[in-house]
């Protein structure tokens, strides 16, 4: 397999996950959005649950590949690249939440967004800390050493969740032991609030379990490298999915899947439809040289962080220009797509915005400008 095909099935994978990360936060109605557009409750899982895990999962992807750059630099100059880009992210992320640095009260009107009430951790916030911690790892330790240690990452959150948690409610949103960490960390001010009490999917526990998406992409990148060109090597990669997907039903029973606590069951779950569906790109690419289809969703994947945080920063833009006496946002979904019907409209708005974002992507590749950090 040839560098470039490799990367196309990369781009694509992480454009698939882009494009539909940025349907999935960007419905017109939150009350009239299709179930599988929206996070399982509790335990349980969604389509949409799988986003997150899979943009680290191609973090760790790409890492395989970058990580082949570094062979020979001075230890100075790659440390200084990981822990560059490990801040960067994390700011970035940091700052997109803060953003516009006001808000509005009730009745709309602007009032102030003081530093003390900016939440600290993130969808970003994770990347950053997952990319870290997984590339010194890859940096200092051999992958067999580095997949043991992400095991026993696996097995202490379990342990940490069943031993610390609030007695009876191990596992409730208001008992586990996450939770409890956060507050003691941050303060219920710098913790999301979108589930109607202080409660952040993204806290500092639960990064434990995420770093194990990251690595299991990097492995499969490796993987994937050495054998990705032949049909043995694709067999072995569907058969680590279907393995891995086994594997979290089992742990299911007693360790639930479940997205917004990261479990341990949800990591091997996740990182094993990964492997299934970027087999089956890789298939389509590679094997079939079905190619015709690919250039849109590597649009996304050629400027993933960028158009990310184009479709977050705009849509609060958005949020903050009235139309009357609501949100713009409000009024087209009210006025315009709602008249496809509640459901509909709200996910032809949804597309729509993924579509602007695509189109400024698609000129951005036109012109070869690329971000990175």
């Amino acid at each position: 397999m040839s560098s470039a095909q490799r990367f196309t099935a990369l781009d694509v994978f992480r454009g698939l996950t882009v494009c539909f990360m940025i349907i999935v936060n960007t419905s017109g109605n939150g009350a009239t959005t299709f179930a599988p557009l929206q996070h399982a409750a509790w335990h349980g899982f969604t389509p949409t649950d799988l986003v997150f895990p899979s943009f680290l999962f191609a973090v760790g992807n790409a890492m395989s590949f970058v990580m082949l750059k570094w062979a020979g630099k001075p230890q100075s100059e790659v440390l200084g690249k990981i822990l560059k880009r490990t801040l960067l992210i994390f700011l970035l992320g940091y700052l997109m939440y803060w953003f516009p640095f006001f808000k509005l009260d009730k009745a709309h009107h602007m009032v102030s967004f003081p530093i003390r009430d900016t939440r600290i951790l993130g969808v970003l916030q994770r990347i950053a800390l997952c990319y870290g911690i997984a590339s010194l790892m890859f940096y200092y330790l051999k992958p067999k050493t580095v997949v043991y240690i992400s095991a026993g990452l696996l097995l202490l959150y379990w342990g940490i969740l069943s031993w610390f948690g609030e007695p009876g409610n191990e596992l409730s949103m208001t008992g586990n032991a996450g939770i409890l960490i956060d507050k003691f960390l941050m303060g219920e001010s710098h913790m999301y609030h979108g589930e109607g009490i202080a409660f952040d999917p993204e806290g500092w526990l639960s990064t434990l379990p995420a770093i194990g998406n990251v690595v299991g992409g990097f492995m499969v990148g490796r993987f994937v490298q050495k054998q990705g060109n032949s049909w043995e090597g694709l067999a072995k990669l569907l058969l680590a999915g279907a393995a891995l997907v086994f594997l979290a039903y089992s742990w299911n029973w007693v360790f639930p899947i479940n997205k917004k606590l990261w479990t341990s069951s949800f990591v091997l779950y996740t990182v094993g439809l990964d492997c299934v569906i970027l087999s089956a790109v890789i298939y389509l690419v590679q094997f079939r040289q079905q190619t015709s289809w690919t250039h849109f969703f590597e649009v996304f994947g050629k400027n993933p962080l960028f158009i990310y945080l184009l479709s977050e920063v705009g849509i609060t833009i958005l949020y903050f220009i009235p139309a009357g006496k609501v949100p713009v946002t409000t009024w087209l979904y009210q006025h315009v797509f709602r008249l496809a019907g509640d459901y509909t409209g709200a996910l032809l708005y949804a597309v729509s915005w993924m579509l602007f974002c695509w189109l400024v992507g698609y000129w951005m590749d036109k012109k070869k400008i690329y971000v990175r950090v």
